[in-house]
């Protein structure tokens, strides 16, 4: 999501003179030691137009011998004495040359924090060694494009078309900074606004004028104050000067904690301390939220308890002050990781970190509530009943096209609801990304987004956590990690993780957990089909919003509804055993895909391998098994009650066709035949 301020949605530059020291100083330094006439290098250097020895260079058209070479040779034809150019190449490239100037480091990450693209256009070269020579941390750059690499270089007007196609942005939707004004020309004739970086105070601030926002003061995981939030700089002062009299010194520093839920939520620095200020959000605006002095209270009780949040500073519920209620907590510093496969950690370190997240999610669910003062803070054994409902509630608000799974979903969740909840406080939203870790160990110093805890079902929280093993890396939320080699990540499957859980809280996973999984992803697509709403509606939220992305999840959604009603149809039980048509799944935990099927239909001489189910023959394989124990159905020796099933309305007044709806499939019945509903092709594995 791009800053609405802006008009831009990327920012290319080039690295010398702009991201590093311009190296003409450099030239000009040396050339003062070494007794060269001034200019010697910088007019080799800009003279020969596209055959100067340095584009070619750049191009990759001259190796380093071949391009001191004839620069040597302009050199001497210059200043008609032999220079030693090799020298000066060594001097470019010295350890005070390759530091990236901390001021422009500092801009490109706050350009970055307000959602705008950036990119890195650069006449770089390789050294003699063979490697490139662009002494930065290309992390913080979407696209990087180096002459040498694409055989082009400044100012040829392919290799800016070439950034922007790279980039997905159009020529008047970028800034191009460079120190070089023949560059900025050939950019600007393409559309794109240009920035000219002889003085960098003076550049940053043209660019800030462009942008809207401000390239200082950056802080991780923050952006801006947007417009819409703003809040009372001189009330907020006057606030923290009267709770912080001894400290109460110093300018007062205020961003904001990235978007859509955490739009409330700002960063302070005054007096020498770092502070996160939560804000109500004023009667009538969404999303909705427990009130801040809840909220409070909550982390207050969960901290004395040993779970790790931030430690609560204040609260002020007298909305004169900053416009509704606040409160204060101490910033907590370390790295929040939003892909669930850890890239930035060792697989060593990965392994530990997933260690350290499900012993936090064990201690929240294990707080004694009577000891805690938190009994009384939500309603005890329908937790999710009411969750079922009032997502079924949202997603109705927010629908904008039939989702075949979310109807389905919508069906079949109140049909399979738990016997019985146990009771703990809940998050209500545990993944990766709202975890702060320690710098230097896998260790979490603080869970936040705490905005949908209550009490209830704690499975409902490690299902929530769980989501990330199954979504695709480039799912925003978090980005997940099913395409990936757990093995060589060092990352647990979904089912080592539960264990861990598990074993932290004593306690054995439920046999249907799938439903826990089923109803974390049906929830999931309702917040991903609001975000879509939002967008058409000019409210774009957090990361892309694509219809297809709520479709996706809600498939995931009914895949494991799917894989429910086989563990509940499986465990029926047969009125004649030692007759009983079966079937045999090889499965070794609740997360694992049935591998084959062994069905025993009647009058059959032997047993009919089915192997896994990948076409339409596997399929009606499957059929001619559950015919076989649905016919007990109309033999009258199961009973409609064994199922949690229902008849549909549609299809009973038709005596010849019963349609049985087995929690998990519909299965009209018409004396020795069926028809399965397509969706199961594909699902059903």
């Amino acid at each position: 999501m791009r800053c609405g301020r802006s008009p831009y949605r990327a920012v290319v530059l080039d690295a010398s003179g702009v991201l590093l020291p311009a190296p003409h100083r450099t030239a000009a330094d040396w050339e003062a030691q070494n007794c060269i006439p001034a200019g010697t290098i910088q007019q080799a250097v800009t003279s020969g137009g596209e055959n100067s020895p340095s584009l070619k260079y750049s191009r990759g058209e001259l190796t380093t011998v071949e391009f001191l070479q004839e620069l040597g040779q302009q050199c001497f034809e210059i200043a008609n004495v032999c220079v030693p150019v090799d020298s000066f190449l060594s001097n470019l490239i010295r350890r005070e040359m390759i530091k990236q100037l901390p001021t422009m480091a500092e801009a490109v990450q706050c350009i970055r924090a307000e959602g705008l693209k950036t990119a890195l256009l650069s006449n770089s070269f390789r050294l003699s060694n063979g490697e490139s020579f662009l002494p930065l941390d290309q992390q913080h750059f979407d696209v990087v494009v180096e002459a040498h690499q694409e055989g082009k270089c400044k100012p040829d007007p392919r290799v800016y078309k070439l950034c922007l196609e790279r980039l997905d942005v159009q020529p008047q939707e970028s800034i191009f900074l460079d120190s070089s004004s023949q560059s900025l020309q050939a950019a600007a004739q393409l559309g794109i606004k240009t920035v000219k970086v002889d003085d960098l105070e003076a550049a940053l601030k043209e660019l800030e004028t462009h942008l809207g926002f401000p390239l200082q003061g950056f802080v991780p995981y923050t952006c801006s104050v947007r417009p819409s939030t703003e809040i009372s700089i001189d009330r907020l002062q006057k606030y923290l000067e009267n709770i912080f009299s001894d400290q109460a010194t110093g300018p007062l520093v205020l961003r904001q904690f990235g978007r859509g839920r955490a739009a409330r939520t700002f960063y302070v620095r005054f007096g020498g301390r770092s502070l996160v200020l939560k804000k109500e959000l004023p009667d009538g605006q969404l999303p909705p939220g427990p009130a801040v002095s809840r909220e409070y209270r909550v982390l207050k009780a969960l901290s004395e308890a040993g779970v790790p949040v931030p430690t609560v500073l204040a609260l002020c519920e007298d909305s004169s002050t900053l416009g509704a209620p606040f409160y204060l907590m101490e910033h907590c510093a370390g790295h929040i990781y939003s892909d669930a496969s850890l890239p930035a950690l060792l697989p060593s370190q990965r392994g530990a970190a997933y260690a350290a997240m499900s012993r936090v999610l064990a201690k929240i669910h294990s707080v004694d509530l009577g000891a805690a003062r938190l009994q009384d803070d939500g309603e005890r054994g329908n937790y999710i009943q009411q969750q079922v409902d009032s997502w079924t509630k949202q997603y109705r608000a927010v629908e904008t096209h039939v989702i075949p799974a979310m109807e389905r979903l919508i069906k079949w969740l109140p049909l399979h609801f738990p016997d019985s909840q146990e009771v703990t406080v809940v998050h209500g939203d545990f993944r990766v990304d709202n975890l702060v870790f320690h710098p230097d160990r896998p260790e979490v110093l603080a869970v936040l987004g705490w905005k949908l805890s209550t009490l209830g079902d704690p499975i409902s929280d490690l299902a929530n956590n769980c989501m990330a093993f199954f979504l695709p890396p480039h799912f925003n939320t978090p980005r997940g990690s099913a395409r990936w080699d757990r093995g060589h990540l060092g990352v647990p499957t979904a089912e080592e993780y539960c264990q861990m859980y598990c074993s932290h809280r004593g306690v054995e996973l439920p046999v249907n957990f799938h439903f826990y999984m089923a109803f974390a992803f049906f929830r999931l697509a309702a917040v991903l089909q609001g975000r879509y709403k939002s967008s058409l509606a000019g409210r774009p939220a957090p990361g892309e919003s694509r219809p297809e992305h709520a479709e996706f999840v809600a498939d995931l959604a009914w895949d494991f509804a799917i894989k429910e009603g086989f563990r509940v149809f499986e465990s029926l039980p047969a009125a004649k055993p030692s007759a009983r048509r079966y079937s045999t799944w090889a499965r070794q935990g609740p997360f694992l895909s049935r591998s084959c099927g062994t069905w025993l239909c009647p009058g059959a001489a032997s047993v009919l391998q089915i192997p896994p189910i990948t076409s339409l023959s596997g399929f009606l394989g499957i059929a001619q098994g559950l015919y076989c124990k649905l016919e007990r159905i109309l033999e009258g020796q199961w009973s409609f009650a064994d199922f949690p099933a229902q008849v549909d309305s549609a299809t009973s007044s038709r005596p010849e066709v019963l349609l049985v709806d087995a929690g998990w499939l519909s299965v009209p019945v018409a004396l020795g035949w069926l028809v399965f509903q397509t969706d199961l092709l594909g699902v059903v594995s």
